[in-house]
C-alpha cells in the first residue's frame, strides 16, 4: 500500500516535515480555501503539488500529492435543485484539470449537509487519550431539543425519547452550545458554521428528497462526470455515510455493501470505486468488512483505516473512535484482504500499490495540549500509521 497521510494545507498545525517523519509518502490534500462550486484552476492545483512536492533541500524525503480529499458536492447537485448543471460543470472541469495536473484519485462523499458528524470531539480513555464519540442519545437531544427539528419525534423510539430528555434536562447552557457546536459547526467537510436556523433552512432543502430521490441524484451526477474521469485518467472514490444511518430526516444512501455495489452498478466503469473507510462501514454491525473488501476490492481506490468500538451489536447506535487495532474491526484481517486484492491486481498487470491513509487517530501525548482538527492530531495517527505498516510487513512475509 501507499502510505499517505491528509494534511488540510499550510494551515495545518502537522506541518509536510512532520508527515515525513511518520513515514508517509502520499499526501492526501484539497484546496480548501477554494469555495465548493468554484472551478479548482490548473495553477491553482500546480502551487499545492509544488508547495508538496519539492522542497529546497534535495536530500529530503520525497512526497507527492496522491489523492484530493475533496472537492466538494455542492448541495445543489445533491438535492438536485436548479443550478446543479453549473455545479457540476465545475466539478468536470475540476477532475480535468487535476487529472492534467498529475492528480489521479479523487475521494468526494455524498452526504447531505453535513460530512462526519459526532457529538464529542474529546470522548476521554482509560490511558488519557481522547477520541471522537458519537453518542447516539445525545444527538437525539440536540435533534429534539435544541434544533427542535418539525417531525423530529416520530423518527426516535419512546425509549430513547425519555433518554434523550433525561440527557437534555441535565445539560446546562454551556453543554448544550458545546454539543451543538461538535454537530453542526467545523468540521472537516462542513462548508460553513451554521447558526440553528441557518441549518433547519439547509435541511428544509431536502423536504422532499427521499433514499430514492438522493440515490437518483447520485446516478446523475455520476452519469455526467464519470466520462470526464475516464478522459481524465482519474479515478472517483466515493467516501460511505459517516455514521452509515439516516441522520436529522436526511437520507443517506452509501452506508452499507448492497450501496455500494449499487452506486458501482450505476455507471460500471473502473474509474468509479469506493474510498474504503473500514470505520465509516464499521459503525454498522451487518457490515463484513473483511468480505466487502474481497468481493468489492477491485473497485476500491482509497482506504481509510480506522476502527470503531461499537456500542451495541444489534442495533446502529452509539460508537467511538477505538486505537487502530482495537475496537469492533478485525483490521488486521481487512490489511490481509487488502494485500491479496493488491497481489491479484499486480498478477493482472494493474497497477497495485493502493493509498491507505491512517484515520481519526486519538489525541495523546503533546497534542493533547495543542489546537489540532478533530481527530487529525500528528501522534494518533503516527501510531495508527506505524501499527498498520507492521501489519502489513507480516502479511507481506
Amino acid at each position: 500500500m501507499e502510505y499517505t497521510w491528509r494534511w488540510y494545507g499550510p494551515q495545518d498545525p502537522v506541518s509536510l516535515d512532520d508527515i515525513r517523519q511518520a513515514g508517509a509518502t502520499g499526501i492526501v490534500t484539497a484546496l480548501h480555501e477554494v469555495p465548493p462550486g468554484q472551478v479548482w484552476t490548473k495553477e491553482l492545483i500546480s502551487e499545492r503539488k509544488q508547495l508538496i512536492e519539492t522542497h529546497p533541500d534535495p536530500s529530503r524525503s520525497k512526497l507527492r500529492w496522491s489523492v484530493v480529499e475533496s472537492v466538494p458536492v455542492t448541495e445543489a447537485i445533491k438535492s438536485g435543485i436548479q443550478g446543479r448543471d453549473q455545479d457540476i460543470a465545475v466539478f468536470q472541469e475540476c477532475i480535468a484539470n487535476l487529472g492534467a495536473m498529475g492528480v489521479h484519485t479523487l475521494c468526494y462523499n455524498f452526504m447531505p449537509v453535513l460530512d462526519w458528524t459526532r457529538t464529542d470531539l474529546d470522548f476521554l480513555q482509560p490511558d488519557g487519550s481522547t477520541a471522537l464519540r458519537f453518542d447516539q442519545t445525545a444527538f437525539a437531544t440536540f435533534d429534539l431539543y435544541i434544533l427542535g427539528r418539525p417531525g423530529a419525534e416520530n423518527e426516535y423510539t419512546e425509549a430513547e425519547k425519555k433518554d434523550a430528555k433525561a440527557f437534555a434536562d441535565q445539560l446546562d447552557d454551556e453543554a448544550a452550545t458545546l454539543l451543538q457546536q461538535n454537530i453542526i459547526a467545523g468540521l472537516p467537510g462542513s462548508d460553513k458554521d451554521y447558526s440553528l436556523a441557518e441549518f433547519q433552512e439547509v435541511l428544509d432543502q431536502y423536504k422532499s428528497v427521499d433514499e430514492h430521490q438522493l440515490r437518483e441524484n447520485l446516478r446523475y451526477f455520476l452519469e455526467k462526470v464519470a466520462p470526464i474521469a475516464k478522459n481524465a485518467n482519474v479515478n472517483l472514490a466515493i467516501h460511505p455515510d459517516d455514521p452509515p444511518r439516516p441522520l436529522l430526516g436526511l437520507p443517506r444512501v452509501v452506508s452499507t455493501e448492497a450501496d455500494a455495489r449499487a452506486l458501482l452498478d450505476m455507471v460500471d466503469e473502473p474509474c468509479n470505486g469506493l474510498t474504503f473507510c473500514t470505520g465509516s462501514y464499521g459503525a454498522r454491525p451487518d457490515n463484513d468488512l473483511v468480505g466487502m473488501m474481497q468481493r468489492l476490492g477491485d473497485r476500491i481506490h482509497f482506504l481509510h483505516f480506522r476502527s470503531v468500538q461499537r456500542e451495541s451489536e444489534s442495533i446502529i447506535g452509539s460508537f467511538y473512535e477505538a486505537n487502530h487495532l482495537e475496537g469492533s474491526a478485525n483490521l488486521v484481517e481487512v490489511v490481509k484482504a487488502a494485500v491479496k486484492e493488491e497481489g491479484k491486481r499486480r498478477a493482472e498487470g494493474i497497477p497495485s500499490s493502493i493509498p491507505m491513509r491512517p484515520d481519526h487517530g486519538h489525541k495523546m501525548l503533546d497534542d493533547l495540549h495543542k489546537k489540532t482538527n478533530p481527530g487529525y492530531s500528528a501522534i494518533g495517527r503516527l501510531r495508527g500509521l506505524a501499527e498498520l505498516r507492521g501489519v502489513e510487513s507480516a502479511c507481506l512475509r
